[in-house]
């Protein structure tokens, strides 16, 4: 390997074009770390959120954006066993990911499902980590429950829904146009809403309430999702892109027995990101590798572009993931 690398670094907080091709040094790994030569690096609204300022990396990350990726592992730290030199995986990433190389602690790595790409693979880690640990972990979704998803044609969204389908809950979605509403109901949800045009706190009502809810919008729809949960049902939180502030009446939670959850992916510990990390090997990489359940994919941009990628995302005109070319 040579010494330096490419990489996209946030030169100042602010819009996409922020984003800027630099040089760096190829990291080296550390205990228990591998080095992954990066073939394509996953985009997601976390590394907007950083390149915004508003979500600063640990302080013993890189600064450089990005918290997945796939490729080949270069180089393996110390106590390093399960993985070898050449080996292709998908990773969940502290940080760094828009560069040809990266490090990241090698029980955050992932075989890549059998027969799948490397492409399809990046678009794994960061939004199957958050699923799998909110819907079923923290949520407690099980088979023949009411699920709603908001955001249902976003990353997490396709994701969720596959996954809840995949487990036999009945899964109901929002989106913004009927175009996104098709895309959930083909990926397996019963109910699409067209959040423009409908209420989705009066469908899930007549439904009987959802007895899940995973929100990313929050703010004004804080109030509406607990409307929304049958009696005993549960809200998981996981971001807020209507802000997460909002007046609510919480003696509700009590006389209607609610749970009120939620949690972020990238500040947990190395520990807790492995243990998520064995629970989706065991139960859910077996499905990707049968095809049963797939990444949906929007768009690919080179590296250098990044700031096109970021554009895209944050217009809401995708359906699924977004992905750098890096390799």
């Amino acid at each position: 390997m040579t010494e330096t690398m490419r990489a996209v670094e946030i030169t100042k907080p602010g819009a996409p074009d922020v984003l800027q091709l630099t040089t760096r040094p190829i990291p080296e790994p550390g205990h228990g770390q591998v080095v992954i030569k990066v073939a394509y690096a996953g985009v997601n609204r976390p590394d907007a959120l950083q390149r915004a300022g508003a979500y600063a990396p640990p302080l013993d990350a890189s600064d450089l954006p990005g918290l997945e990726a796939s490729g080949e592992i270069v180089a393996l730290g110390a106590g390093v066993s399960e993985w070898s030199v050449g080996d292709k995986v998908c990773a969940l990433l502290p940080g760094g990911g828009y560069a040809e190389y990266v490090a990241t602690p090698a029980a955050h790595c992932l075989p890549v499902p059998d027969g799948m790409g490397l492409k399809e693979a990046a678009c794994l880690p960061e939004t199957f980590f958050t699923v799998w640990s909110n819907v079923f972990t923290r949520g407690g979704l099980k088979a023949g429950e009411i699920f709603l998803v908001h955001g249902g044609s976003s990353g997490i969204g396709t994701t969720a829904i596959q996954l809840a389908h995949a487990f036999g809950a009945r899964v109901f979605a929002t989106a913004g146009s009927d175009d996104k509403c098709a895309a959930c109901l083909d990926l397996g949800a019963e109910r699409a809403i067209n959040y423009r045009d409908e209420d989705f706190v009066e469908i899930l009502r007549a439904a009987g309430g959802a007895n899940l809810i995973l929100d990313m919008v929050g703010g004004d729809y804080i109030p509406c999702n607990i409307k929304a949960l049958a009696d005993d049902g549960r809200l998981v939180q996981i971001a807020f892109l209507q802000g997460p502030k909002v007046e609510l009446n919480f003696a509700q939670m009590m006389t209607r027995r609610l749970t009120l959850t939620g949690s972020t992916l990238r500040p947990q510990s190395v520990a807790a990101k492995s243990a998520i990390a064995q629970d989706l090997r065991e139960a859910v990489w077996p499905l990707l590798s049968s095809g049963k359940v797939a990444p949906v994919m929007d768009s690919e941009f080179p590296l250098a572009e990044a700031a096109a990628a970021h554009a895209r995302m944050e217009s809401s005109g995708h359906i699924g993931k977004i992905v750098l070319k890096v390799a």
